[in-house]
């Protein structure tokens, strides 16, 4: 049951805080994000400026970045994801803890950028993992990725703990672990994966 907001400003005034523990579980998860230590490309020297004394990525929660999948649950695909690449990025999301969260930085990262049309670069790192924020831009700077940090943060926030709404990690029945694509005679297989992002039918 959610409290009335003038009353917990009122109570707060006389040193009674009032809260449900949806909100302070969601508190706890969007203050306490780890981000995975990976770099792509490009984008990633801005993620790594993020990091430093100037912007300060850690006064927003993400203190530290993991050097291990199994300590991170926050993934920020910084760069250029090619076909080599795209099997290990699938890998490494599946090996995150949950609830584990991605960002994709920068136009490579999201529909494969100046690089689309050729043959070696995926058109988006969301045909095989999905994605929670998108970052346009090449390169994206600092700000944005904050700005996208942020994002992430409000969206935990309004996440619940119980019914349909309820995020995929509370969820027995979602999938948390995605097929790693292979390497094909032409292409990846599969050339995405259905269940983050089904192939869109065209009529001619």
């Amino acid at each position: 049951m959610a409290v009335d907001e003038k009353l917990k400003i009122e109570l707060g005034k006389q040193g009674v805080f009032v809260t449900t523990l949806q909100e302070l579980y969601n508190w706890g998860r969007r203050s306490s994000i780890w981000p995975m230590q990976f770099g792509l490309a490009c984008c990633a020297i801005e993620m790594i400026a993020t990091t430093m004394a100037r912007y300060d990525m850690a006064r927003f929660g993400a203190e530290v970045f993991r050097p291990s999948p199994r300590q991170a649950d926050l993934m920020i695909v910084s760069g250029t994801v090619t076909k080599k690449m795209a099997p290990q990025v699938v890998r490494l999301y599946n090996q995150m803890a949950e609830p584990k969260y991605v960002i994709a930085m920068g136009a490579c990262a999201i529909s494969g950028g100046p690089f689309k049309q050729g043959y070696n670069v995926l058109k988006g790192i969301d045909r095989y993992i999905p994605v929670d924020v998108h970052i346009p831009g090449c390169p994206p700077r600092p700000e944005a990725l904050l700005h996208a940090f942020i994002t992430l943060q409000k969206k935990i926030d309004e996440q619940h703990l119980t019914g349909e709404e309820r995020p995929p990690h509370l969820d027995g029945g979602a999938q948390g672990e995605f097929p790693v694509p292979e390497y094909g005679e032409h292409d990846l297989e599969p050339p995405s994966n259905p269940g983050v992002w089904p192939v869109p039918i065209t009529i001619r």
